[in-house]
């Protein structure tokens, strides 16, 4: 059962300072207009922004490190706490644990960093240019995954909790200030920015064609408009590593039997190549067409979850500033 309360911006922000003993925190913070998350000490606290699309960096960042050596132990740390995740990362949980927890070959390091850290969501209070989550059947705030929901209006914090991590995590958090719980669902103004806000998106993308829409044209879609957007691809991988579904990686072999696990990128020259030479991904765009594939086709049909979700990363990150948008838009005039 989902439990609300209410209080003070101000008794939030001493509650959380009390556990920043006992918790890693991250949160979003603005550094030189940029919104990513930090690591929060005391001082970072007041900075913390709420409500705001979107951290640079996607949540699969927390479990998925670049880099890592998979035969050592993971080294002993605080508890996590991930503040101000954004309904599109934590839908893209969906795939991420199939994909890496399945029951046959569960991922001991994800499940690990999975299991050991607590997430409070939080709702767009805004749009930035590239959201389009309402276009795929998502909404401009947590629905699933998370353990807590933040929201700060009018200098009140209105919190909800979802699991017995989050209620574990709240009760600490709550003992020394004052609060308030509420009954019901969320509060009236709560729901109505949350109205307003997917009414905005659905207004800004009503061009862009729904999930199997865009599955359809892509399937379809002949070999010029791929080798028209790919013409600016240079190959950086931007797109998939920002992305917060992608999840292909590199294992490679170090003396000793170390073991690294690096991410990989289906935009990487050779990403598809085998031992002996043969490459069916190796023109530049038929790499670039394999990826749109992949996001709305091959992973939903194996995963029975998108793999796309609307944050708009792909088109912000991208070098070569190919829209994707853009791209869906034209496939299906």
């Amino acid at each position: 059962m989902v439990r609300y309360y209410q209080l003070e911006r101000t008794a939030w922000d001493e509650a959380l300072t009390g556990l920043l003993p006992v918790y890693r925190v991250y949160a979003p913070v603005y550094r030189k207009k940029t919104l990513d998350y930090t690591i929060i000490g005391k001082e970072e606290v007041p900075e913390i922004v709420y409500n705001t699309p979107k951290p640079v960096t996607p949540l699969k960042a927390f479990f998925l490190p670049i880099k890592e050596n998979v035969v050592l132990p993971p080294a002993k740390d605080l508890p996590v706490v991930v503040m101000g995740v954004p309904g599109c990362d934590l839908f893209a949980l969906d795939l991420l644990d199939k994909f890496f927890l399945n029951g046959d070959f569960p991922d001991l390091y994800y499940a690990r960093r999975r299991n050991g850290t607590i997430l409070i969501g939080t709702d767009c209070h805004s749009v930035n240019a590239h959201c389009h989550c309402t276009s795929y059947g998502l909404n401009p705030y947590p629905e699933k995954n998370q353990d807590v929901t933040v929201s700060l209006l009018n200098g009140h914090v209105f919190v909800s909790v979802y699991t017995d991590k989050g209620d574990e995590f709240l009760s600490k958090m709550l003992e020394a200030v004052p609060f308030r719980s509420l009954n019901g669902d969320e509060p009236n103004d709560v729901q109505q920015i949350r109205q307003k806000v997917k009414k905005e998106l659905e207004g800004m993308n009503r061009r862009l064609p729904n999930y199997q829409e865009s599955a359809d044209a892509i399937l379809n879609a002949e070999e010029e408009i791929w080798r028209k957007y790919a013409k600016t691809c240079v190959s950086c991988g931007a797109c998939a590593l920002i992305c917060p579904t992608c999840t292909c990686f590199l294992l490679i072999d170090r003396p000793g039997f170390e073991k690294v696990r690096q991410m990989d990128v289906c935009q990487y020259p050779g990403f598809e190549r085998t031992a002996g030479g043969e490459d069916p991904l190796k023109k530049m765009e038929n790499r670039f067409r394999n990826r749109y594939l992949c996001k709305y086709l091959y992973r939903p049909e194996k995963f029975e979850a998108i793999a796309c979700t609307g944050c708009g990363r792909c088109i912000e990150a991208c070098i070569g500033k190919i829209d994707k948008n853009e791209l869906l838009v034209e496939l299906t005039k």
